[in-house]
Parts: structure tokens; C-alpha cells; sequence
């Protein structure tokens, strides 16, 4: 597939560092960082290139892909983070919005899909996407040594955790990387945690993610060769992505015809197919709901339902691809319930205006039973490293939801206020792959 910049964007080349070739590259569901390790082990993030001039330590991890005429000709173009949302935006009818692919790693029943009748497999998805990071932040695959963090568990119904690994090794060679080392993503966390340390310490790591929240546990020295020894590990399915859900499941489904009832041939109301609103809340999923068998089969059930303007909402929703602009909205709000006792959710589309306020008391109601998992998370973690939480030294959390006051709660019952620490909301995990890497 040819390659063409759209709109027109420019490497952040590194002036400090001419030939960097170890990196660690945090390939995240939601976001992906790159972090060069120095010859002297020093460290620095790379800062991409956005639309608007600015730069940023994360990249989103989306890929689009386009089509243009040039010449009486189809020319094939590709975009990455902020500059595909661009392209989304500018012509979503005609732009192919990949988004998640690290969720569809450990899952055998999804090889490959069809974009502009070319048939792509997941690897080479997600090549394409590292290739165009890479050339974002001005590096060369072939010219790195690279260590990539993997979950401890990918998500996903019956997920294959050795071919989740093994695609990602393969997605990372077909990028043109020759040298590829995997790492456990909280245990990288803990390597960029353990430079705060000056004494041996037994640490637990919670990294939360877009789509899995892992820990570890492990017992850290600073002053040996071996500086880091693995006693155990735990991972749990769920993060940033399904407190979202949470929201869009509870407060904005409804407005979608979730309650809704339709008729069959004239017969006893009916419920409309709750799956529709499953997949409304795994963003990664509202993309395939973009096919003509299912926005008919919506406007069908809407033709005798008792709500048939909020179904036309969801068609709308759907066939617009406006699901970015709706996670946005329900991201920000997360967040600010994080500060704040209560925030506003405002999304609109055509025909449909979501205004009001969120309380945090609902909001820890609604996710109790995540926060149950994430719970049984920690005690796996403890158990198959034989510890009680009494005998943790620290506890380093990083990640987007470790801010949620709800899963801090969670660590500081169980080992105290002055044993947990946050840090490197965003960066932990690629940064401490690059001085595992280096």
C-alpha cells in the first residue's frame, strides 16, 4: 500500500541523539509511546506531531486509510494518531477508522479484514500502524533495538495468551524491526519505578491500561547484576475501556433506544437486541456495527418500536461514525469525576443532545463490580508469590485509571496510604522498557 501524509505532518527528530537503536515501545489498546534509551542509560520520551502544531508524549493508536484520484488513478493513503482522527473526520464515509488493534491480538477467530477489497491480517495492521509511528518520530525500524511490553493476560473471551505474544513478535517484524525483545508491561513499570530506589524493596505493580490492568510482583535491588526477580503475576481483563462502558452503558444507552420495545407481526412487545448495546460500549467494536445487514436490521425493529427516534439515534451514531466524538466525551467525564464530586456529560449529534450531570457516588456504584475483579487481581498476584499484603514494601501504580479515587481506595485498605505511590500516568511502561532494553 503506497504511503502519503494527509493532512501533511513532519518527524520530531531527535537533535540530542543521532543514532538512537535501543528503544521500548508501549503498544497500549488506547495509546502507544516510544522511549529511547541513551548509551549512558539516560532516557528520553519522543513527542509526536499533532494537526494543530503541538506535540505529545502519546500517540492514540488508530489507523486510517483512505483512497484519493490522482491522475485517473487510486492512490492509497494512511494516516496515525490525531492525523487519522483528522482524516476520519474530514471524510468518515470514506475512511477506514481501525482502532483497538492490540484488543484483537489473542482472539484465533479474527485473522484478517477486507479494506477497499484488499484483504488485511491483523499483523499487518498493525505494522502499518508502528511503521507510521516510527516514521513520526523520525526513527528507522531497522536501525532499533526494540523491547515491547504484552500484557500479563490479553483481553478478550477465551483469549490465547501465547498467540497474543507470538502476533505481536510477528506485527513488530513485518515493521521492519530485526531485533525484538517482549517484557511484561508491569514489571517495565516497576524498572522505571525501581530507579527511585536505593535499598532492596519487594514491589507490587499495577498497571492499568486501556483494555487490561496487570500486576506484578517483584523483588527489586538495586545494587545487583539481576536487578529485578519476578515472584508473581496476575492479570485482569479490564481498565480505562470498560469504566467508559460503564458510563455509555447507564447514561447514554438509554438515549440510544437500550429500554426500548419492539413488534413482531403485530405480536407481544419485545425487547430490542441488547448486543447492539454491548458493542456500543466496547469502542473497538461500534466500527463493525457499520455494515448494511445490521443499520437495516436496526431501522427495521425501529419501524414498530414504542422509542423509534432514539433507535434512528443509534443508526445515526453508527452510520456517522461519531463514536470518537462520544468516548471523548465519556473519557472526559471519567476523568473529571477522578477530581471532582461531579461532572457534566454534554455529546450531541443530529436529532440527539446529551446534557447532565454525573455524580462519582453513581459512578463507584456502577463500577463496584470491576473494582471487585481488580481486587481478585491483586490477591492472584499475592498468592502465586506466596505474600502477604504486610510483607509489600511499596506499591507503584501507573496508568490513566489509577486515578480513579475508587481503585486508589482499593490499595490504600489494603496496604496502607504511605505504601502507594502514582506516577507517569503515561510513559511508565515505555520507559521502563527501554532501560530493561538497554
Amino acid at each position: 500500500m503506497d504511503s502519503t501524509a494527509h493532512p501533511p505532518y513532519f518527524p520530531f527528530v531527535m537533535t540530542s541523539l543521532s543514532a538512537p537503536t535501543r528503544i521500548g515501545i508501549d503498544f497500549g489498546t488506547t495509546n502507544s509511546v516510544i522511549v529511547i534509551a541513551r548509551p549512558d542509560r539516560t532516557i528520553q520520551t519522543l513527542h509526536f506531531p499533532t494537526p494543530d502544531a503541538t506535540t505529545n508524549e502519546t500517540c492514540r493508536t488508530l489507523l486510517a486509510l483512505w483512497q484519493e484520484m490522482d491522475g485517473g488513478r487510486r492512490v492509497s493513503h494512511r494516516a496515525v494518531g490525531a492525523h487519522a482522527i483528522e482524516a476520519h473526520l474530514d471524510d468518515p464515509a470514506e475512511t477506514r477508522l481501525i482502532m483497538s488493534m492490540k484488543s484483537y491480538l489473542a482472539q484465533a477467530s479474527f485473522r484478517e479484514t477486507q479494506v477497499f477489497g484488499q484483504r488485511l491480517t491483523l499483523e499487518s495492521l498493525i505494522a502499518t500502524f508502528l511503521q507510521e509511528l516510527m516514521a513520526l518520530g523520525g526513527l528507522s525500524p531497522a536501525q532499533c533495538h526494540v523491547t515491547v511490553g504484552r500484557p500479563v493476560h490479553f483481553v478478550g473471551d477465551n483469549a490465547d495468551d501465547a498467540l497474543g505474544e507470538e502476533r505481536l513478535r510477528a506485527a513488530f517484524a513485518q515493521a521492519g524491526f530485526a531485533h525484538v525483545h517482549v517484557m511484561m508491561e508491569p514489571e517495565a513499570a516497576g524498572w522505571r519505578f525501581m530507579q527511585r530506589l536505593n535499598h532492596p524493596a519487594t514491589v507490587l505493580v499495577g498497571d492499568f491500561g486501556g483494555g487490561t490492568s496487570d500486576f506484578s510482583v517483584v523483588r527489586f535491588d538495586p545494587s545487583s547484576h539481576n536487578a529485578t526477580r519476578p515472584l508473581g503475576h496476575a492479570g485482569v481483563g479490564l481498565a480505562g475501556d470498560q469504566f467508559d462502558f460503564r458510563i455509555i452503558d447507564n447514561v447514554v444507552a438509554p438515549f440510544l433506544g437500550r429500554e426500548s420495545t419492539f413488534r413482531i407481526m403485530g405480536g407481544e412487545p419485545l425487547p430490542v437486541p441488547i448486543e447492539w448495546y454491548h458493542a456500543l460500549g466496547r469502542w473497538h467494536r461500534l466500527s463493525l456495527m457499520r455494515t448494511p445487514r445490521i443499520l437495516n436490521e436496526i431501522a427495521d425493529v425501529a419501524r414498530t418500536a414504542s422509542e423509534p427516534d432514539k433507535l434512528k439515534n443509534l443508526i445515526e451514531l453508527v452510520r456517522e461514525q461519531r463514536g470518537q466524538e462520544l468516548y471523548n466525551a465519556v473519557s472526559a467525564t471519567k476523568r473529571a469525576l477522578s477530581s471532582s464530586p461531579t461532572a457534566r456529560l454534554h455529546f450531541s449529534q443530529p436529532g440527539l443532545e446529551i446534557d447532565t450531570t454525573l455524580h462519582r457516588a453513581d459512578f463507584e456504584r456502577w463500577i463496584a463490580p470491576d473494582i471487585a475483579r481488580l481486587g481478585a487481581g491483586i490477591d492472584a498476584a499475592l498468592s502465586e508469590a506466596e505474600l502477604a499484603p504486610e510483607q509489600i514494601d511499596r506499591v507503584f501504580l501507573t496508568g490513566g485509571t489509577s486515578f480513579v479515587p475508587a481503585v486508589r481506595a482499593l490499595f490504600t485498605s489494603r496496604f496502607g496510604e504511605d505504601r502507594v505511590e502514582l506516577g507517569g500516568e503515561f510513559v511508565s511502561v515505555a520507559e521502563g522498557l527501554a532501560l530493561a532494553g538497554a
